[in-house]
């Protein structure tokens, strides 16, 4: 997909569809503003008459689509509901953008132009509707044997009153960054017989050679030389190897403070459970247990792009934890990376034990501070349903910053608490610790298992597991992988202030 910033005059728009937005009405006051005023008045008042007969209510991603508008050079005008006009914020945008897009692309319509005006066509505006745009034109598709080449957009142009550096700037971050998060969902919906741990390294390396990032990749006898049990004892049931994937992205000046950021992400292509077997409905999508590593890698995709002024580094332990004659097997006993023992009372708890060789891989190269995201726990979808992503932290101020990022980026995150109580849930009569706690608070004790690895670094751990997939399409969404947790953790490393 194309995109242009233009200072077009509405009339003179000749998109194949051009957008724009009406709000809910203030009591019964229809105020049309922007250019929904305009749209309304050289189509002979349509817009209004759409309200009148109820075809349109302006609830955010209602839709109202007219052929051939009289007095416009655009060959259809797509009314968006915006819902409430004082609650319009750019994430309400990137909704909107995705959901035009989303009800046009099938009915043709290569081109589509966004008109905006007023407060809402600021930078952080322009940036929104280029990322809804841009997110909305993804398709799961990609092994369908029959695609429409026609239903497709080729060109998605945001019209503002005036066309200056910082719009455009604003445009071209919004087209990087959804490009990437796109990225990490086609990662997360190929089917593990096409994205094996060493494929998934293959994909790292690709995209290191083609951003300009620094790849290593850890295969099973380096990390049986570090010691990292935890990781490799996932591992063992499969006959797909590890590997631990390593890329590094280097500003020209390193802060002053010595800031390190590490974003570590959670890669298992597939996961049976392994001896704790899943249940077999549902056990398809098991897939996408690497959407935390895909976000990861996403968000390095657009990095090395953007250019931070902090040094990352992205960890992603990927593995297949299957079962075999050669599985591990509850009460099994390994040795991390960091020298604690593990007690194994669930291999379907098998997220945790390869996250904390990687993290504590992540310290010994120096991270000073750590993301760490992963499709974790089911509990968390019991606490937060699949509206918000659980965040877990031991340092009030990297929270601080990463929610903030999370805020502008337009993901939705809630902090849960990590009370040093919760530590009386991971007793083990046999290691210092075993995988999982009790029945209740079940993301809280897998995060607590976390901290205990991450011991002083100023750590956030996300968890995605209720986030990370769409059961559903949504208006602005496809089906299947979100890349949840790309958008924030680019925009944390962007706006890193010592």
């Amino acid at each position: 997909m194309r995109i242009l910033v233009e200072q077009t005059p509405l009339p003179e728009i000749t998109a194949d569809a051009l957008v724009v937005i009406g709000y809910e009405k203030n009591g019964e006051a229809l105020e049309l503003s922007g250019p929904a005023r305009a749209a309304d008045e050289a189509t002979g008042g349509w817009i209004r008459e759409t309200y009148e007969s109820g075809g349109f209510k302006g609830k955010l991603n209602d839709t109202a689509l007219l052929h051939r508008p009289a007095g416009l050079g655009a060959k259809r005008l797509l009314l968006v509901g915006g819902g409430k006009a004082g609650k319009f914020t750019p994430a309400e945008l990137r909704w909107v953008a995705g959901t035009a897009v989303r009800h046009l692309k099938p009915k043709y319509t290569p081109a589509i132009a966004l008109a905006l005006d007023g407060a809402i066509a600021g930078s952080d505006y322009v940036r929104a509707a280029v990322e809804g745009a841009v997110l909305g034109d993804f398709e799961p598709d990609k092994h369908k044997t029959e695609r429409d080449p026609k239903k497709s957009v080729e060109l998605f142009s945001v019209a503002v009153p005036a066309v200056n550096g910082e719009r455009e700037a604003a445009a071209r971050f919004g087209q990087i960054v959804a490009e990437s998060q796109n990225f990490a969902r086609e990662l997360a919906g190929e089917p593990a017989n096409l994205l094996t741990p060493l494929l998934l390294a293959d994909r790292a390396r690709q995209l290191a050679r083609e951003q300009g990032l620094d790849c290593e990749i850890l295969e099973r006898d380096r990390m049986q030389q570090l010691g990292m049990g935890a990781l490799l004892g996932v591992a063992q049931g499969s006959t797909e190897p590890p590997a631990l994937i390593i890329l590094r992205y280097q500003p020209p000046a390193q802060p002053p403070s010595g800031a390190h950021l590490g974003l570590v992400g959670k890669g298992v292509t597939f996961d049976s459970g392994g001896i704790s077997i899943k249940p077999a409905e549902g056990m398809e999508k098991m897939k996408y247990d690497m959407s935390g590593g895909a976000a990861v890698l996403g968000a390095m995709r657009a990095l090395a792009q953007l250019k931070p002024p902090i040094p990352v580094t992205a960890l992603i332990p990927a593995v297949e934890n299957m079962v075999s004659g050669r599985a591990q097997r509850p009460g099994d006993i390994v040795k991390t990376l960091a020298g604690k023992t593990v007690e194994v009372l669930n291999t379907d708890a098998e997220g945790r034990l390869i996250l904390i060789d990687a993290l504590a891989y992540a310290r010994r190269l120096g991270c000073t501070h750590l993301v760490d995201a992963a499709t974790l726990t089911g509990a968390i979808v019991i606490a937060l349903g699949y509206v918000n992503v659980g965040v877990f932290t031991n340092d009030d101020n990297l929270l601080e910053r990463l929610m903030g990022s999370a805020k502008a980026a337009g993901e939705k995150m809630w902090h849960m608490p990590l009370d040093d109580e919760y530590k009386d849930l991971l007793k083990s009569a046999f290691a210092d610790l075993p995988n999982i706690g009790g029945r209740w608070g079940g993301a809280i004790s897998a995060a607590m298992f976390l901290r205990e690895f991450v011991e002083d670094t100023p750590w956030v751990h996300l968890d995605i597991a209720g986030t990370a997939w769409l059961e559903e399409e949504k208006p602005f969404l496809a089906k299947g992988a979100s890349g949840v947790g790309v958008r924030t953790m680019v925009d944390l490393a962007m706006n890193w202030r010592d």
